[in-house]
């Protein structure tokens, strides 16, 4: 397999969880890694630590919801490193009221604009350079919840990761004559701080048992590091100890 000496790779959601092991898992195969997100303290946490451990890194603060912060924030990364190699969407939110019963129109919408339509507006912001060097690669980090219906993800969510799943063949499907690779990471439950706005978190014994955010950014590196003529089209990973088959009393469907 090929390392990412030399690669440029601009990560979403960056600042925590699997974007940032994300980052520095593909730090550490080589690439210069540019990490974004809405809180430029977390940002710089993550560029700090990859510049300790020998890498480089830097970012791009911008909120994948807005198109013309994604727009610009992708422009000026092409302006400083010449290129984007390597597109990870790790952006991602969920709604605490996210059943029929609670759901507004308004965190339908935010969930929506941030996990699908961030998504886009990334891609779109690297798809013209990259259709000109006939070379990328777009990691795509969707779910569990993109490839089955599970009640406690909720309809928005689970919505906006079907789509995620979707739009990634498409891109495939129409790119790939151009150089262009496209992969879905669907991870099961990942212990990573969207947990918190479950409306009845985990506990603690619970998260320990699930995939780690680590787990999820060493597939990231995986599909990366693979040669141009190879495309890992899906990743479908879950904890052995599985909650989608066993059930858990935090997950389980009011009757």
């Amino acid at each position: 397999m090929a390392t990412l000496e030399g690669k440029i790779a601009w990560i979403t959601g960056g600042g925590t969880g699997i974007g940032r092991s994300s980052a520095l898992e593909l730090a550490a195969a080589g690439a210069t890694v540019v990490v974004s997100g809405r809180r430029r303290e977390a940002l710089d946490a993550v560029a700090a630590e990859i510049k300790s451990a020998g890498g480089t890194a830097d970012v791009e603060p911008l909120d994948v919801a807005i198109q013309a912060e994604v727009a610009a924030g992708g422009a000026a990364i092409e302006a400083r490193h010449g290129r984007i190699d390597i597109l990870v969407n790790s952006a991602g939110i969920n709604a605490p009221n996210r059943f029929f019963k609670n759901l507004t129109a308004e965190a339908w919408d935010r969930v929506l604009q941030t996990n699908l339509n961030g998504t886009f507006y990334a891609i779109q912001a690297v798809l013209t350079g990259m259709r000109e060097r006939r070379d990328g690669l777009v990691v795509n980090v969707a779910s569990w919840a993109g490839k089955d219906h599970v009640y406690f993800t909720g309809a928005a969510y689970t919505a906006s990761k079907h789509a995620m799943v979707a739009m990634t063949m498409s891109l495939h499907l129409e790119e790939c004559m151009n150089g262009i690779r496209a992969t879905a990471i669907c991870p099961g439950e990942v212990a990573t701080p969207i947990l918190k706005g479950r409306p009845v978190p985990p506990s603690d014994e619970e998260i320990g048992r699930m995939l780690q955010p680590e787990d999820v950014g060493r597939s990231v590196r995986f599909v990366a590091e693979m040669p141009p003529h190879v495309t890992i089209n899906e990743i479908l990973i879950t904890p052995t100890w599985n909650r989608m088959f066993l059930g858990g009393t935090d997950i389980a469907q009011p009757r």
